[in-house]
C-alpha cells in the first residue's frame, strides 16, 4: 500500500428536501452575498430555483442568479461569473446542477482570487501562485460526476475545443445537498450517462499498477455491483426512490478519493474522453462508454490478473485458469454488454452517428498529450501513438 493523505470535509446532507435548509447552511459558513449558479431553465420549471430563493431570503441572505450552464461546462461562463461576483462582492457560490454547474463553480471560485485569467490554471501554465478561491456548496441534480465532494473539475475553452482538469483542495466544496428526488425526473439518457460516469470513477482507481490496498478494492467492488443493479432498476423505474438514493450516494463515494487510497491512479480513459467531449461536445459518459473497451481491450495485458479480478469479483466470472485472457476478455465484454443494455454506446461511430476521420484522430491524440508536454496513465503509460492506436479501435 502507498502512502495517502485522505481529505472528506465536505459536508454531506442527504434525504428529502435537504434543499429547503440551504440559507442557513450558507450562513453557518459565512455566507452574506451568493452567487447562486446553475444550468438550463429546468430548474426553474421544477420549482428547485423557487425553494432556493426562498431559503436564501429567509436567511437573509442577498444573491445573485447566473444560468446558462452547458454540459462540457464553457470557460466563458466562468469568466462571466468570476466577473459578477467582483462587481457585485459576492463571497460565497452556491451550485445547483450536476457536475458541470459545479466544475464552472469551482473555476469561478479560483478566478474571483486569482490575479490572472483562470484559463491559465486549467492550462497547467499559471503565472500566479494560487493560493485562494471563494468558499462553495452544491445542491447536486445528478448522480454522475461526485464533483460535489471533490477537488477536481474539468472545463472547456469553447474557441480551442480544448477540454482540461485540475484539482485543487482550495475547491472542494463546504457542503452538498443531495436530495434523491430531484434525480427522478432525469431523461433515461442523462441517468444512464450518470451511471457509466460512476463506474468509470471507480475504474480509474481500480485498474492501477499493483501495490493495492485491499480495503479500497472491496470498496470499489461494492460500489460498482452497487451501481449495476440500481442502474438496472432506474431504468425500469425512473421514479423508483430507494435505487435513485443508492446511485447518488455510489456517485460520491465513487471520486472522494475513497476508492483510491494507497494506489496510483489511472485517469487514461477520462483524458481519451475530454479530447472527445472538446471537439465533438458529447455527453461526458456518454463519450467514456465509447473509449473504455478499446482502452481496456488495448492495456489489460499488462496486468491480465487485474482483469481477471474485476471479471470475477464485479460480474461473477468463473476464473478459467487455464486461460485467464478468456477471463479478461469476458469481464470487458460484459461491461460493454451492460453498458449498451442502459443505452450507452460502446465506440465512437456509435457516439457519434458516424467515424471519425486520421486527421481528427490525429488532433484528439495530440490535444490529449498536451502537444507533447505529458503522458497519461499509470496502469500501462501511455503516449501519443497510443492514443491513436486506441482512438482507431473505438472508431470500429
Amino acid at each position: 500500500m502507498e502512502n495517502f493523505v485522505f481529505n472528506s470535509s465536505t459536508r454531506v446532507i442527504f434525504g428529502r428536501g435537504t434543499e429547503n435548509g440551504v440559507g442557513e447552511e450558507i450562513r453557518s459558513w459565512g455566507g452574506k452575498k451568493v452567487l447562486v449558479h446553475y444550468g438550463s431553465e429546468s430548474a426553474r420549471r421544477s420549482g428547485l430555483l423557487d425553494r432556493v430563493e426562498r431559503s436564501l431570503s429567509e436567511a437573509g441572505l442577498e444573491y445573485e442568479m447566473l444560468g446558462g450552464v452547458v454540459p462540457n461546462p464553457h470557460i466563458g461562463k466562468a469568466r462571466e461569473g468570476i466577473a459578477l461576483c467582483k462587481e457585485k462582492g459576492l463571497d460565497f457560490i452556491l451550485a445547483v446542477g450536476g457536475g458541470s454547474v459545479i466544475d464552472s463553480a469551482k473555476a469561478i471560485a479560483y478566478g474571483v482570487k486569482y490575479q490572472g485569467d483562470v484559463w491559465e490554471i486549467y492550462d497547467r501554465r499559471p503565472q500566479y501562485p494560487i493560493e485562494d478561491a471563494l468558499p462553495l456548496g452544491s445542491i447536486v441534480t445528478i448522480a454522475a460526476a461526485g464533483s460535489e465532494t471533490s477537488s477536481s473539475s474539468v472545463l472547456t475553452d469553447e474557441t480551442t475545443l480544448l477540454k482540461r482538469g485540475y484539482k485543487n483542495e482550495l475547491s472542494r466544496p463546504k457542503f452538498a445537498i443531495m436530495n434523491p428526488e430531484l434525480t427522478c425526473t432525469l431523461p433515461p439518457y442523462q441517468t444512464a450517462c450518470g451511471v457509466t460516469d460512476i463506474m468509470m470513477h471507480t475504474f480509474e482507481r481500480f485498474f492501477t499498477p499493483r501495490a493495492h490496498n485491499h480495503m479500497s478494492d472491496m470498496i470499489a467492488v461494492a460500489v460498482l455491483r452497487n451501481v449495476i443493479d440500481n442502474g438496472r432498476l432506474v431504468m425500469k423505474d425512473p421514479q423508483d426512490y430507494q435505487a435513485r438514493s443508492e446511485i447518488l450516494w455510489a456517485s460520491n463515494l465513487s471520486h472522494n478519493d475513497l476508492t483510491g487510497l494507497g494506489k496510483a491512479e489511472d485517469w487514461a480513459t477520462h483524458q481519451l474522453e475530454h479530447e472527445l467531449g472538446g471537439m465533438f461536445n458529447v455527453a461526458h459518459g456518454a463519450g467514456l462508454a465509447a473509449v473504455w473497451g478499446s482502452w481496456a481491450r488495448y492495456v489489460y495485458k499488462k496486468d491480465i490478473m487485474r482483469f481477471v479480478e474485476y471479471a470475477a469479483q464485479v460480474w461473477n466470472v468463473p476464473v478459467n485458469h487455464e486461460n485467464y485472457e478468456e477471463t479478461a476478455l469476458t469481464g470487458i465484454c460484459l461491461t460493454e454488454q451492460y453498458f449498451e443494455s442502459i443505452g450507452m454506446p460502446v465506440s465512437i461511430p456509435q457516439l457519434l452517428g458516424r467515424a471519425i476521420t486520421e486527421e481528427e484522430i490525429e488532433q484528439l491524440a495530440s490535444s490529449c498529450m498536451h502537444f507533447g508536454r505529458r503522458k497519461i496513465g499509470s496502469f500501462r503509460i501511455l503516449d501519443k501513438d497510443d492514443a491513436v492506436q486506441i482512438y482507431r479501435m473505438a472508431n470500429c
